[in-house]
């Protein structure tokens, strides 16, 4: 079996100083991870292309701007959010 090599960890936002960054695959999973609900009914939920989602949390990229700002408004208020995405 080949293990895939390791990559680092992306940051959220690479303009954040050392000090204040955040892990974008530990951020997205913490917050997913929170609501109770595997990756694809948290994407479907919360209207997230699934495959983008997933490659977020296996660490290959970074989440988009517009994805980074939907993440912050389910942190904010998720159910308002599961209420508007029907």
């Amino acid at each position: 079996m080949i293990l895939p090599s390791p990559r680092p960890d992306l940051p959220t936002d690479d303009a954040a100083a050392p000090s204040e960054a955040i892990c974008a695959r530990a951020e997205v999973q913490r917050i997913r991870w929170l609501t109770g609900l595997s990756q694809t009914a948290f994407a479907q939920v919360f209207a997230i292309d699934p495959d983008a989602l997933r490659d977020v949390e296996a660490g290959r990229v970074r989440p988009d701007p517009s994805l980074r700002a939907h993440i912050r408004n389910i942190v904010h208020d998720p159910r308002a959010l599961t209420g508007a995405m029907r």
